[in-house]
């Protein structure tokens, strides 16, 4: 399998995505300060005993949620009952105090309305190791299977690892010498001996200690022996990344390429299309069957659908195929939308077992690609799987879009008819309260034609009923859901929203209007609406129509002739 990391550097964010058999399967990005990683002197602010958690200020907007496990110190890995037990017996307020001063390390950025999740217990990853302070442990990633080379890693830990340091051997270590793994545990010693002087100087809250730029992370932890190249389009860039590789990993650095082409570095390699489609809701298969991906604050459900998929042969066979598409396709967008929490995966009902079973093997090994930790349930007799994924901070959706300011994330929106009736209530309300004889109601061209009705029924029924006379616009820079109601003097109204007069022929646009039945159509005259009896066949285009009658919100006429260009 090819993989490439693409590379693409602009003033205000960088991009960089990593592309598998030519199929982007991760894309990150980088705008803000970066947060996950680095380390804060912080000042504890509360002690909540009831939650078992302080909240720290670090200097960012948001205080920081230091929960009691994050400050116990790092447990064996092959003994995690010790650390729920330790956990258990020891409370927040026997740990910190408000107003004391610690050094913390972020693990999960602010998201939402929730501030940095930090602990005390300092974790700095390198290109073979992870160097933790004040731990006594050492481990060997889970993804070296060979036992023989996990016991020589072992031993090559054991010999080197600092008294009072904990150590995790990574995976890029495989096969790694002993002199390489020296290296390298040397580099991050000399990193915690700088933050340690750093921290002694700093006021808190304060930084103490940056974690590396996205583009150097993804050298450390990805650009490893499976990687064919890494392209770069920024010279600066390249040439701090050429050091860093020199550095760290010599042998790498044929593989380290300059873009220097006019065409942008992610059309060339056609990511741009690909960033496009992981923000639709909706994605196909390449059977012919889709994935329906919702996300809500507390987990993120994937619903599975057979949709232009009919199979060939049996019902079961089609499920199977399409569920197995489906599979595929989920473990590539987890990690292209870096979608972290609980989520629900809603496959197909199988009734076989077998095909069951298919399934879920099928997942962990496609999951087994993915570097963040996952861990999955078996599937339920409604073909449900739950699952987790670690959560570090925002989802790529969540970086490169915001709640929309209408909806406020429900993905719906009121329709014109409930505009309409929402303009009508208001109007009733602002009629008993102002002396004001006219309103001058502008709205969106669908909510203005359910509030003028059919020949004008709907407002000419609201001025009998108000006792007031009404002047309906439309406004199409509007939202759907927006209006404007302005009260004011009748005769200064018609002077100025009744420029035309019966027999005049104007220019117009015609309109299909969901109250007109053939031949009859609609159009705009400057946000006025204009019924014409013989409009039918003309919508969509410019044409000249006479006006017969005028009436405040609407008048009517015929099309007298079209625009041929």
């Amino acid at each position: 399998m090819s993989r490439e990391i693409i590379v693409n550097v602009d003033t205000r964010e960088t991009r960089v995505a990593l592309i598998e058999s030519n199929r982007l399967v991760e894309l990150h990005v980088e705008r803000e300060e970066r947060v996950v990683g680095s380390l804060y002197k912080a000042k504890v602010s509360n002690v909540l005993s009831g939650m078992d958690a302080a909240f720290v200020d670090i200097g960012l907007e948001r205080n920081a949620f230091l929960y009691v496990a994050d400050v116990l110190p790092e447990m064996d890995d092959d003994m995690p009952a010790a650390r729920r037990d330790n956990s258990r017996n020891v409370k927040i307020k026997d740990l910190v105090k408000p107003g004391q001063e610690v050094l913390v390390q972020v693990v999960k950025g602010p998201r939402g309305s929730k501030g940095a999740r930090v602990s005390t217990r300092v974790s700095l990853p390198g290109r073979y190791l992870v160097l933790m302070p004040e731990a006594d442990n050492l481990g060997v990633s889970r993804k070296i299977e060979d036992d023989s080379e996990r016991d020589r890693l072992k031993k090559i830990g054991d010999s080197m690892r600092p008294l009072g340091f904990g150590v995790i051997i990574r995976t890029e270590a495989e096969g790694r010498s002993d002199a390489e793994l020296r290296h390298d545990l040397e580099f991050l010693m000399r990193m915690w001996n700088q933050i340690q002087e750093k921290a002694a100087k700093v006021p808190a809250p304060g930084l103490v200690h940056q974690d590396l730029s996205l583009i150097y992370k993804m050298i450390r932890d990805v650009f490893g022996s499976d990687v064919n190249k890494m392209i770069i389009d920024s010279p600066v860039d390249y040439e701090k990344a050429v050091e860093l590789i020199e550095l760290i990993s010599p042998k790498m650095r044929s593989r380290l390429f300059l873009y220097d082409e006019s065409e942008p570095i992610f059309e060339r390699y056609a990511i741009e299309p690909e960033i496009e489609n992981l923000l639709r809701r909706k994605v196909w298969l390449k059977s012919g069957g889709h994935l329906a991906i919702d996300s809500t604050e507390a987990l993120t459900t994937i619903d599975v659908n057979t949709g232009k998929f009919v199979g060939s042969t049996s019902l079961s066979d089609t499920i199977l195929k399409t569920n197995l598409d489906a599979v595929v396709e989920i473990a590539r967008q987890l990690r292209l939308r870096d979608i972290g929490g609980i989520i629900v995966l809603d496959f197909i009902d199988m009734t076989s077992p077998r095909d069951r079973q298919k399934i879920v093997a099928t997942l962990e090994k496609e999951l087994h690609k993915d570097r963040t930790r996952t861990k999955i349930c078996h599937i339920s007799p409604l073909g449900l799987i739950e699952m987790t994924r670690k959560r570090t901070g925002e989802t790529i959706t969540e970086i490169v879009t915001e709640t929309c300011p209408y909806c406020q994330g429900k993905g719906r929106v009121e329709g014109a008819g409930t505009v309409s009736l929402r303009i009508e209530r208001e109007l009733r309300r602002m009629s008993a309260e102002v002396d004001d004889e006219a309103f001058l109601v502008t709205a969106h061209p669908e909510a203005v034609m359910h509030l003028v009705g059919s020949n004008g029924e709907v407002i000419e029924g609201i001025e009998r009923l108000l006792k007031r006379a009404i002047y309906v616009r439309a406004n199409e820079s509007l939202h759907i859901e927006k209006f404007e109601i302005l009260p004011g003097n009748m005769v200064e109204m018609d002077r100025h929203m009744l420029p035309w007069k019966t027999g005049d022929v104007v220019e117009c646009q015609v309109a299909r209007n969901p109250f007109s039945t053939l031949p009859q159509a609609s159009a705009w005259l400057d946000g006025f609406l204009v019924e014409l009896d013989n409009g039918g066949k003309y919508v969509g285009r410019n044409v000249k129509a006479k006006i017969n009658e005028i009436h405040r919100s609407y008048a009517t006429g015929e099309v007298t002739s079209v625009d041929k260009t």
